[in-house]
């Protein structure tokens, strides 16, 4: 999402991917990231994820071509990946979600960035985002999320969805039966969030709620003090509209919360150390 940006069109943000022309060191590059990432997800991500990897053919070898991808998807759940120069503006993003849509950068990282851009690039949208999208229920889920973005453009509680995309579809977590597992794309996409995120000892990892998410502050300059655990790789919230809204002016009665905040009533996974980002804290 870009809140800059001035047109709510999505037509003026669609671009083609420009398959052709990506060159070999582009390939390798996303060679080099998603061989590394696939070995690292293993025992560590839901295992939609990876069926969806499989079955959308995103391989180790090259980015993907969206045009491929895109036939898989639409016969699956009806969504398509299209391209866009970058971050887009709120509102054109609700609108591309809620019509069954996900925008995807079409550029990746140069070499000397392999382990961090500040801009989300094609392997953290592709590989993070879109595996996913093949289970019918997190694809309801977006569309649902987009339709609620947009009722909340209206009531100028955007400041909320963006804490519930942040703690669900890009740094969630999910309980099953073989233990905790990831499911946001911002851990997927990263090594070494993809490890910290279930092996440290340091984050806090909290059942998921709803008006609990909405009303806490979220980094984006590292990893996360607080990570939210979904109850089943299936059990993304619903959203309907008519529930948020009373819900939305309830929490305007409440304060924000900051991003290693543990409260009374939480339903407590693990109460992290918080070592990691106190020992990184300035003196």
């Amino acid at each position: 999402m870009n809140p800059n940006a001035t047109s709510d069109d999505p037509r003026d943000f669609l671009q083609d991917q420009g398959f052709d022309a990506y060159t070999k060191e582009d390939h390798a590059t996303w060679a080099r990231l998603a061989t590394r990432q696939r070995a690292l997800l293993e025992g560590r991500v839901v295992d939609g994820f990876l069926e969806g990897l499989d079955r959308l053919g995103i391989s180790d070898e090259g980015i993907p071509d969206f045009r491929v991808m895109n036939e898989r998807l639409r016969a699956t759940t009806g969504w398509e990946v299209v391209a866009v120069p970058g971050l887009v503006p709120d509102v054109v993003f609700f609108k591309l979600l809620a019509d069954r849509k996900f925008p995807a950068g079409w550029w990746i990282r140069k070499p000397e960035q392999i382990d961090y851009i500040e801009e989300p690039d094609v392997f953290h949208d592709v590989f993070g985002h879109v595996p996913l999208i093949m289970q019918q229920v997190y694809a309801d889920y977006l569309e649902e999320y987009g339709k609620a973005g947009l009722e909340a453009a209206r009531h100028g509680t955007l400041h909320r969805l963006a804490r519930l995309y942040w703690y669900t579809v890009e740094f969630g977590l999910a309980q099953t039966p073989q233990g905790l597992r990831i499911v946001g794309a911002g851990i997927a996409s990263s090594p070494g969030e993809t490890v910290f995120s279930i092996e440290s000892a340091s984050p806090n990892r909290i059942a998921f709620d709803l008006g609990r998410v909405m009303r806490t502050r979220y980094r984006i300059d590292d990893y996360q003090e607080t990570y939210f655990v979904l109850d089943g790789p299936d059990a993304w919230p619903r959203l309907d509209i008519a529930q948020l809204a009373p819900l939305w002016r309830a929490l305007d009665r409440e304060s924000d919360l900051d991003p290693g905040d543990v409260l009374p009533d939480d339903r407590v996974l693990t109460r992290g150390t918080g070592t990691y980002h106190r020992e990184k804290a300035p003196a």
